[in-house]
């Protein structure tokens, strides 16, 4: 099925039937983001970390609980709807941690074509248009995956800094140049993935470069 046809009829089904809690599955108010009881677990800060590079990221969650199931529900189980409701938890945090006054463009790390019209969606892609919705700032397609590689969470330490080396290319070097970037994606780990986009984006020129991610796996 065309990747277009499934993320529409992924859209229409969520707008049809129930809205759900992405973080337990419970059924919720159409415009509601969580259902009580999980937002009561929303911790009062978020969590601060860094892209290898040393580019700062900021995450509402720790990736771990009901958390890492909200992440889960919607990569893995074609929930690209929960974008707007996981959204809403990110932005705050992005309000709180940035100065958004000083973005010019928000992006989002990309997925290799062939992994993401398999899933139908890039769940980073979807929070980044949310979140650019929200914030009143363009979003931009900085970034591309042109090489194929291994799942970053199959891998090791210095495994996972070899395997994303070279596999991420600037798509628009003329938008890129001179600008203030915030890039999103769903979470960090090591930081090696948003530490490369970093890089890359670094070398055509951009100005200055910020991260946040839904959750972060931190110990």
């Amino acid at each position: 099925m065309n990747s277009y046809i499934k993320s529409a009829i992924l859209f229409l089904q969520d707008i049809i039937f129930t809205v759900k809690c992405p973080y337990c599955q419970k059924v919720i108010e159409r415009n509601d983001y969580a259902c009580k009881k999980c937002k009561s677990k929303f911790p009062p800060k978020g969590f601060e970390t860094y892209a290898i590079g040393g580019y700062k990221t900021i995450s509402p969650f720790k990736y771990d609980g009901i958390f890492a199931s909200g992440v889960k529900n919607f990569k893995f189980h074609e929930n690209p709807s929960y974008a707007r409701q996981l959204a809403v938890p990110l932005v705050d945090e992005i309000l709180a941690k940035y100065d958004i006054r000083s973005f010019d463009i928000i992006t989002a790390v990309p997925m290799y074509y062939k992994n993401q019209r398999e899933r139908g969606y890039n769940q980073s892609e979807l929070l980044a248009k949310q979140c650019s919705e929200i914030m009143g700032i363009p979003y931009a397609e900085l970034l591309e995956k042109h090489k194929a590689n291994k799942a970053q969470h199959t891998l090791k330490g210095k495994e996972r800094e070899n395997n994303v080396h070279g596999v991420y290319r600037v798509a628009d070097i003329e938008l890129a140049a001179d600008k203030t970037i915030l890039i999103i994606d769903d979470i960090i780990t090591t930081g090696n993935t948003l530490g490369e986009c970093c890089k890359v984006l670094k070398k055509a020129g951009c100005k200055s470069i910020s991260c946040a991610t839904l959750c972060a796996a931190i110990v």
